[in-house]
């Protein structure tokens, strides 16, 4: 009997005289075996892109990141200044020892005292809080303080006091020109106006000093932001008002 241009047929008969037909499956599905998704010549391809999608995830979210505090604290920095005695004065021992003064010294008053002149020095000039803001949660939680401070010698930093924020890839400090905005529509504004990148985030706790360039003019940077600059997001951030 002729069948299937795939299928084979076979007719026998046995002792009782029963007609007995089997057929064969298609050779192509027999041969297979599985699935068409379960071949390793689409198990292995698949595989290696799940790897690399699941390696750049973790370079570029960091996610471990999330778990590990960095605390630095620094002291505010210090300037020293030394007093400057004017040299052009002359001294008592000089003037005492001139034969014009060993003269006059018995016309003059006994009781009469030698005239000194103190010297003189600059005074210190005092560092002072020029402005001062409280940081509030952006996309992860923030507290702490943010103050711009004149040093002594006339250089500016910027000090965060008490920061307590998340740990995350590649954090900077920026001051800038966008104002806070609470909620999660403040969270992607900081880089669509002028800012001034101060680095990076030295710790995600603790009272750090961030320098300001003498010559940057931050008159209009009235804000400060925790800036993940890898995903252009604000993890908190803090309005300076002027004290």
């Amino acid at each position: 009997m002729t069948g299937h241009p795939t299928c084979t047929l076979i007719a026998h008969r046995n002792q009782n005289s029963y007609p007995c037909v089997i057929a064969t499956i298609d050779e192509g599905k027999n041969m297979s075996g599985k699935k068409w998704w379960r071949r390793p010549v689409f198990i292995l391809p698949v595989g290696l892109v799940a790897v690399g999608a699941i390696v750049v995830a973790l370079v570029a979210f960091q996610p471990w990141r999330l778990f590990i505090d960095v605390t630095v604290n620094e002291e505010l920095p210090t300037v020293t200044s030394s007093s400057q005695v004017d040299e052009s004065a002359p001294s008592n021992e000089s003037v005492a020892d001139s034969p014009e003064a060993a003269d006059s010294s018995s016309v003059k008053d006994a009781a009469t005292p030698f005239p000194t002149k103190e010297p003189t020095s600059e005074p210190t000039p005092e560092r002072v809080v020029n402005a001062e803001g409280t940081f509030l949660s952006h996309e992860h939680p923030t507290a702490g303080k943010a103050r711009i401070i004149t040093l002594e010698d006339g250089s500016r930093i910027l000090r965060l006091v008490g920061l307590d924020t998340d740990n995350g890839p590649d954090l900077k400090v920026w001051l800038a020109a966008a104002p806070v905005i609470d909620g999660r529509e403040g969270w992607f504004v900081f880089d669509d106006d002028e800012y001034l990148d101060l680095g990076p985030l030295k710790g995600n706790k603790g009272n750090q000093n961030y320098p300001i360039p003498a010559d940057a003019d931050i008159t209009d940077l009235t804000s400060v932001t925790i800036w993940c600059d890898r995903f252009s997001v604000s993890f908190g951030a803090a309005q300076l008002l002027e004290t």
